[in-house]
């Protein structure tokens, strides 16, 4: 409730001040406002206080009450409700093209690379709120994880579950890339982006990376790409005990095709980012946030309750008595 309330014009109970003041002047103005009589002596007289005579400073309360009524009333005290609305001018569709090739498994992020990108891609799906996103993974062949949505339950889910040895090995950047341009061209947004990781070379697929990004640039697709890997060595796995199902890991070099990258990220008017770390990884999703934001409109409607009248109608209340009361009860001593 009150966090709702507020002063039109604050500036007004600043002469809240002035109330102690008067009330020190009235005090030592108080026997001026009775009548006196000088006479030679008293000795005569018996001195006797009635009850009505000390209650008189009442007139001055009531008097100091109603003046702070009236400057509460001046300040104009309101209650106000505001409601929003909010209307989205630019939706964005997004899709992440993720590979899941066992390179990904690499140990030079922590606690490997895909772990390291389902945590980043997650925060990014949070921050959201107004775009629909979609999720292809890709290794030596392609398909969609999850289509185009606005339920951000459902990509978060999707992004948790994705793990390696879903698609038989390989690196066919080229299809991933299709199959997200296959998502993309038949939406409806005014913009459309993927988000296509790898960390490596197009070794494997039937469709060119080349002709995949002419599709996406005809089709008004914005690519960011992201080569993910350490520069030199990085602990790769290279077996897989057959009765355990633990992987070995030995160092090989971090090989990858940084010109594709940066061809397709420049024929769709995107950008090339490099993640050899996981600080790097989370700082090129950021990056990506502030460069694709929906633009929102939000409407703030006021509506203004004023409580004024209840100070205003009270000073005049207090008055009113002080009124009846000097000219009744207290008229003999006035």
């Amino acid at each position: 409730m009150l966090s709702n309330f507020e002063f039109h014009s604050p500036e007004f109970l600043w002469l809240l001040a002035l109330i102690p003041l008067l009330a020190i002047w009235f005090f030592y103005n108080r026997k001026n406002d009775s009548a006196q009589l000088t006479v030679p002596s008293v000795k005569g007289f018996k001195p006797e206080t009635s009850i009505v005579s000390r209650l008189k400073p009442l007139l001055y309360l009531l008097r100091l009450a109603a003046i702070s009524a009236l400057i509460i009333a001046l300040a104009r005290p309101r209650n106000v409700a505001v409601s929003k609305k909010t209307k989205t001018n630019r939706g964005i569709d997004i899709v992440m093209a993720i590979d899941v090739s066992a390179s990904m498994l690499a140990k030079d992020l922590q606690p490997n690379r895909l772990e390291a990108l389902k945590r980043v891609a997650t925060d990014f799906v949070n921050r959201r709120p107004n775009d629909r996103i979609g999720i292809v993974v890709y290794a030596g062949e392609s398909f969609t994880q999850t289509p185009i949505t606005s339920d951000k339950s459902i990509i978060k889910r999707t992004i948790s579950e994705i793990k390696w040895g879903q698609l038989e090995g390989g690196t066919a950047i080229g299809m991933g890339l299709g199959s997200a341009v296959n998502r993309l061209k038949e939406s409806k947004a005014k913009s459309k982006v993927i988000i296509l990781l790898t960390d490596g070379v197009n070794n494997a697929g039937f469709v060119d990376p080349v002709t995949a990004t002419e599709l996406a640039k005809g089709n008004s697709i914005k690519v960011y790409t992201i080569g993910i890997g350490t520069n030199g060595m990085a602990p790769f796995p290279w077996a897989k005990d057959p009765r355990t199902g633990k992987l070995s890991f030995k160092n090989q070099q971090v090989e990858i095709d940084e010109d594709l990258l940066k061809y397709i990220a420049k024929e769709t008017d995107g950008q090339y980012f490099r993640a050899t770390n996981n600080t790097k990884l989370k700082a090129i999703y950021d990056e990506i946030d502030k460069l694709e934001k929906t633009k929102i409109e939000e409407f703030k409607y006021y509506n203004y309750t004023e409580k004024y009248r209840f100070w205003v109608i009270l000073a005049g209340v207090l008055l009113l008595i002080e009124f009846l009361l000097k000219n009744t009860i207290f008229k003999s001593f006035i």
